[in-house]
């Protein structure tokens, strides 16, 4: 039998929510997930709700099937992705491997690479042909809206460092999104930068595009409040498009050329047109957005009349201690992001919340 170092006191029962279909969602007694060579046990101190689980519970076609896609969700699962927790057991090999003991903080990446496909061998495991993501898939890489919560073997971990600040934790994961797309952007010091969609990873990519120093950084968004909070962290020039004809006042900005960068992270097609009409010629368009619908657009833009860099973003590849950094040396301000917290039993109303978007920006579950 593997040797199996534990925190003693785990109990055989918790509390989780269990994804069983589109709008089924339940708060279950499960069992304390079991652990194996190289496996991590946390007790999770929190987990954020993300888009992408909203979308989940309303049935979008790219997680459940439809639409030419096949289902990627495989339940009964516990959803959630932006989580961290204590180490209360750690499998054979686990404590060497990772360099935790019990008792320390950690997080994992979203993503459990299989480290055998095409992909993972070439180092390119956030586009593993598996891709098992936290909370989406029954036991292979069940998710944070827990309790307790089992990282896998092959899964990617980091320790949180000694005084980071614990309640911003679940802002590591789209934090680590965010620094990715910004990369992906390839910012230049003369560049005008739009960042379309002031969420929880436009705040980020708000605040790392801030970093690259860029001419002028522009955030779009429709609601107010979102784009009074990114004046304070960081943005040079907000624009509401409900209120304003955003793309001619981004071409008057730039003497009729339009912007150098454009990324977004809406999850809304209006933004992707919006994107199109606004940027220069040989411009560079980061998409980052997970869509409740299909695009409709004349490509023509994109090769014809424009020649535009098309360049997607996802996950956050080699990204996560760079954002464990930034929070914990301020150069990224989550305090303002991270706006309420739910225990586990209140899931629904959290991710009502989360949904709205109106009062909220990052909604955590707290076990």
């Amino acid at each position: 039998m593997a040797h199996i170092e534990s925190s003693g006191n785990i109990p055989k029962k918790m509390k989780a929510v269990v994804n069983y279909a589109p709008g089924d969602f339940r708060l279950e007694e499960v069992d304390v997930p079991e652990i194996g060579p190289g496996e991590v046990l946390i007790k999770v101190g929190g987990c954020g709700i993300c888009a992408g689980d909203v979308k989940t519970f309303h049935g979008a076609a790219r997680i459940w099937g439809g639409d030419g896609q096949p289902a990627y969700v495989k339940p009964p699962v516990i959803p959630g992705h932006e989580f961290y927790g204590q180490v209360v057991a750690l499998g054979e090999g686990a404590s060497k491997k990772y360099g935790l003991k019990l008792g320390d903080w950690a997080t994992s990446e979203q993503i459990v690479p299989c480290g055998v496909c095409r992909y993972c061998l070439r180092g390119e495991y956030w586009m593993c042909e598996v891709h098992n993501i936290y909370g989406y898939q029954k036991h292979d890489a069940e998710g944070g809206f827990a309790e307790y919560m089992r990282f896998p073997a092959t899964a990617r971990n980091h320790k949180l460092p000694e005084g980071f600040p614990l309640h911003m934790a679940p802002y590591i994961e789209p934090l680590g999104c965010a620094i990715h797309a910004v990369e992906r952007a390839d910012i230049q010091l003369d560049d005008v930068v739009v960042i379309a969609g002031i969420g929880p990873l436009g705040f980020g990519m708000l605040q790392t595009a801030r970093l690259k120093n860029p001419k002028l950084l522009i955030a779009i968004d429709a609601k107010e409040k979102r784009l009074n909070l990114a004046k304070e962290l960081g943005a040079d020039l907000v624009m509401n498009p409900l209120k304003e004809d955003v793309v001619a006042k981004v071409k008057d900005l730039t003497d009729g050329y339009g912007c150098d960068v454009y990324i977004h992270a809406s999850g809304n097609p209006k933004g992707v047109h919006q994107g199109m009409n606004m940027i220069r010629k040989l411009g560079r368009y980061v998409e980052f957005s997970v869509f409740n619908e299909p695009t409709l657009l004349d490509w023509s833009i994109i090769g014809d009349v424009k020649e535009i860099e098309i360049r997607g973003a996802h996950l956050s590849p080699y990204t996560y201690p760079a954002a464990i950094r930034f929070i914990q040396e301020g150069k990224v301000k989550a305090e303002d992001i991270i706006t309420h917290e739910f225990p586990l039993v209140e899931f629904k109303k959290g991710m009502e919340l989360a949904e709205k978007g109106d009062e909220s920006i990052k909604v955590v579950l707290v076990p």
